[in-house]
């Protein structure tokens, strides 16, 4: 990859920062429709059987990300349900919603910890600075999180948007 994602924990907070080369707006609409998400959200091997976008404040994103990859032992055909609930958006500048673990009919996870995240897209010279702040109640549930690969699943994730971005600029 030709820029990598930077990564910093600070306390009960995961930073996460990355430069695409594609406009802020392209960079913004890829998180903000359901046809772009389902490209390319998730790590590698996994895919979005199901995506519901309703991108305004209040709105939810409901999704399921499936392991297609047989390579990947114990964790292929295992879904992840997740559910995000829109709580600002200043397009293409930035918006803010709560990350919630949830089942198929979008119940939200008691065991597993929320996060609010502030996504932040910057304009550098037609290119995007993306910042991630993901912010949870306590450091030991970042640190939950941590231990179940998130940091690897996210820059997956997010070579996997680089990857996309490049076939729509």
């Amino acid at each position: 990859m030709s820029n990598q994602t930077m990564v910093k924990v600070e306390g009960n907070e995961l930073i996460l920062e990355r430069v695409f080369q594609a406009p802020r707006e392209l960079v913004f609409k890829m998180f903000s429709e359901a046809e772009h998400l389902k490209h390319w959200w998730g790590p590698r091997g996994w895919e979005l059987t199901k995506c519901d976008v309703d991108f305004r404040p209040g709105g939810v994103w409901h999704y399921c990300m499936k392991c297609m990859d047989p390579n990947q032992g114990d964790f292929y055909g295992f879904e992840s349900w997740g559910k995000g609930v829109y709580q600002e958006i200043h397009e293409p500048q930035e918006f803010v919603y709560i990350d919630y673990f949830s089942d198929a009919q979008g119940n939200e996870s008691k065991e597993m910890p929320a996060t609010l995240c502030t996504m932040t897209f910057i304009e550098e010279d037609g290119a995007t600075r993306l910042i991630n702040r993901s912010k949870y109640d306590e450091p030991e549930q970042l640190q939950k999180l941590l231990e179940m690969g998130m940091e690897q699943g996210t820059r997956e994730t997010w070579d996997r948007l680089d990857e996309y971005l490049q076939t729509q600029v």
